[in-house]
């Protein structure tokens, strides 16, 4: 395994992804992108922490589906820590009911593009979100998940 979860449920939400589906899709972009072992904390949290994380390190008012905070090392220390995916089980339920999607299929691209932004990918410019978006999809495709960018 190359993936090592350690999962903090933080959340009153019903309906959260099981630990071992999480594992399975943090496997898969490890998989995928040829990593090696790593660890990735993945905190699922309500709205208040969400928006107050979302305040303090993006100056973003409101709670978000999904925060990355890759790990960086003190110089001349060598951790297999990847970094920490802060997750709100409110905000992605709600993206999944607005969007007609599956909500375990909703969980599994949030977690898929978290991990992504751990690996240094981003969408701020249309080739990056590009490259992205087809990672995501490839990860996803594994899960028979449809392309979440479909119908937009």
């Amino acid at each position: 395994m190359r993936a090592l979860l350690d999962l903090q449920i933080a959340s009153t939400a019903p309906d959260l992804p099981l630990a071992v589906d999480v594992q399975s899709w943090l496997e898969a972009v490890f998989v995928h992108q040829n990593i090696p072992e790593n660890e990735v904390t993945v905190r699922i949290v309500d709205v208040p922490e969400s928006q107050a994380l979302n305040l303090a390190y993006r100056g973003k008012d409101k709670p978000t589906n999904v925060l990355s905070f890759p790990f960086e090392a003190p110089a001349g220390i060598s951790m297999n820590l990847l970094g920490d995916l802060i997750v709100c089980s409110s905000v992605v339920a709600q993206e999944a009911n607005d969007q007609n999607k599956a909500l375990h299929h909703h969980w599994a691209h949030m977690i898929v593009h978290g991990t992504l932004h751990l690996l240094g990918f981003d969408h701020i410019k249309d080739d990056e979100a590009q490259q992205m978006e087809e990672l995501e999809v490839a990860i996803l495709k594994q899960f028979s998940i449809d392309d979440p960018y479909q119908d937009q």
